[in-house]
């Protein structure tokens, strides 16, 4: 089976390992679009633009199954994807909260890109899924993925630095710390320097089990 993965660069790449841990056999190919990263600063029109240019190239290609690798990208158009190319199965990646929530933790830190957080998908992900008790911190990183983007092959103390501007008012133990992108499971090391006592999860296990699931659908 051919699958296609895209995201705004090199964090989708996160997602794409899962993947091929659990299907190693399948064809797969992959889009880093870093030349319109950041996607969570995009305008909806923008991003929908850029996102069907990036399905087109895949589906060109022969993919069957598309995985959007890219928590923005899925939030605010994987629904105009579905409807646009029916024939097409897309599998989203969104921020971890229901897992997240799906626990004791009381205190929960979700990181993600602007459009991210805005989205509504994320104001219903909050809605069907906060416990009693549990306090959910939404904070926008503007900039973050971009800067992963330019500098994790790199030298990270840019990275680093952009960590310690944006972190400066969340939450100092959250339990959990949800990586609303992709780009910042790259920097796993980075945050849980931060935040020492804090659990860091993802959503990219959930994808590849649903890539799974979906591949062997009769």
């Amino acid at each position: 089976m051919k699958i296609g993965v895209f995201d705004s660069g090199i964090g989708g790449t996160t997602v794409l390992a899962e993947i091929k841990k659990l299907l190693p056999n399948e064809e797969y190919r992959y889009i880093a679009d870093s030349k319109n990263c950041p996607y969570g600063e995009k305008s909806d029109q923008e991003l929908e633009r850029i996102v069907t240019k990036n399905v087109d190239e895949l589906k060109n290609w022969g993919a069957k199954i598309i995985v959007i690798a890219c928590n923005t990208a899925t939030t605010r158009c994987i629904d105009y994807l579905r409807q646009k190319y029916p024939e097409l199965t897309f599998i989203g990646t969104e921020p971890a909260i229901k897992l997240a929530t799906n626990t004791d933790a009381k205190s929960i830190l979700v990181l993600a890109t602007p459009g991210t957080i805005a989205s509504e998908r994320t104001k219903s992900l909050l809605e069907e899924n906060q416990k009693p008790g549990q306090k959910i911190t939404l904070l926008a990183c503007p900039g973050l993925a971009d800067t992963i983007e330019k500098c994790y092959q790199d030298d990270h103390t840019p990275i680093r630095d952009k960590l310690a501007e944006l972190l400066t008012n969340a939450p100092k133990s959250p339990d959990i710390i949800v990586l609303g992108c992709t780009h910042y499971s790259l920097i796993k090391d980075e945050i849980q320097t931060l935040f020492p006592s804090s659990k860091l999860i993802d959503g990219n296990l959930g994808v590849a089990h649903r890539v799974e699931a979906k591949l062997h659908q009769p």
